[in-house]
């Protein structure tokens, strides 16, 4: 018991320490993203939107949309804007290290903070989005419900994926530099089988057992039971949960067999 008590102070400044040079790395990658562009944080919403403005006119204007629930942009926001974080973290990830390889190679810090300052980074980038939600919910009459108490989880489930996620994609890309496009291939992909422009009860009865290992759908469905309860399915949740952590598991196996083979590559 005693020795535990002693490594304690150790152990709080190991993690003082980390947390600091993962706050001062992802300030520092925003300061430099939005210095050089003139439009600066308006960046970070004008995608979202201008997505959901396209999808919106389609399914609304041009087609008889059977899916998704009204107000539809609302719906479409709450999807858009977690999914640009996911997409943005998992992309930035693959050049995490070769972007940055002199700074990777010289320093003492853990080589995980350069991916948890990337996912940290467009976490910060989503938070900044979500008044443009809230503005869209007030002005489409979207009522918010007291589920909004779990959008905080969301946060939570979605940043252990992401960086569960870059954990692996980041030092196996350093090996096969072709990964890189074919991620986003696959996030192309993943945006359509992904409940976003849909929800996930929209869905054939017989595909919704496999579209619940979407470990996505689980983490929408806590976003969007703020204004739409009826789309929160525990179930899918859970799936989403324990998925999240399974690959934040295989994340750090992966990242710590290969770190120091990435070192000698990069």
């Amino acid at each position: 018991m005693s020795a535990s008590v002693e490594q304690s102070p150790y152990q709080r400044s190991s993690f003082a320490r980390y947390r600091h040079a993962l706050w001062l790395l992802t300030r520092r990658d925003l300061k430099v993203r939005y210095s050089t562009s003139a439009l600066g944080y308006l960046w970070s919403i004008l995608d979202p939107l201008i997505m959901s403005g396209i999808y919106w006119f389609i399914f609304t204007q041009v087609f008889q949309r059977a899916a998704g629930t009204e107000p539809y942009i609302v719906f479409l926001l709450a999807g858009l804007l977690p999914w640009m974080w996911f997409n943005g973290a998992v992309s930035d990830s693959t050049r995490a290290f070769l972007k940055s390889a002199k700074l990777v190679r010289s320093t003492a810090i853990p080589r995980s903070i350069w991916v948890a300052s990337i996912v940290l980074g467009k976490g910060i980038e989503f938070l900044f989005a979500l008044p443009v939600l809230a503005l869209f919910a007030i002005f489409a009459g979207a009522q918010l419900s007291w589920e909004v108490v779990f959008f905080p989880l969301a946060i939570l489930v979605q940043a252990i994926l992401s960086f569960g996620i870059g954990l692996i994609v980041a030092p196996l890309v350093v090996f096969f530099r072709d990964l890189e496009r074919a991620i986003k291939l696959v996030l192309r992909f993943l945006f359509y089988a992904s409940p976003i422009i849909y929800a996930f009860g929209d869905l054939p009865a017989a595909i919704q057992p496999w579209a619940a290992f979407n470990p996505l759908a689980g983490i929408f469905d806590l976003y969007r039971a703020a204004f739409f309860p009826q789309e929160l399915n525990w179930t899918v949740v859970g799936i989403s949960a324990t998925m999240s952590l399974a690959i934040l598991a295989v994340g750090l196996w992966v990242f710590k067999r290969a770190e120091r083979s990435v070192l000698k590559e990069i």
